[in-house]
């Protein structure tokens, strides 16, 4: 999981399209089921230290895309 920090953000969107998971998306754009994930973004992105460049996705990123109910094994 990766956060982006709201005060860092210029709103460009182009982490939207980046996204290999497309689990970004613009604020307005939010679904309400997952309205809770602004604030712990934002939470996070304070407490986590920032990537500063690319690097290669983790080996076992495929198993995760699409597992459901992952807020609950979030570690912090």
């Amino acid at each position: 999981m990766l956060v982006i920090d709201p005060d860092e953000c210029i709103d460009c969107t182009l982490c939207v399209a980046e996204c290999p998971v497309e689990a970004i998306c613009a604020e307005d754009d939010v679904p309400d089921a997952q309205h809770e994930w602004i604030a712990l973004n934002a939470t996070l992105a304070k407490q986590w230290k920032p990537i500063l460049e690319r690097q290669p996705a983790l080996p076992d990123a495929d198993l995760w895309k699409n597992k459901p109910n992952k807020r609950a094994l979030l570690e912090r």
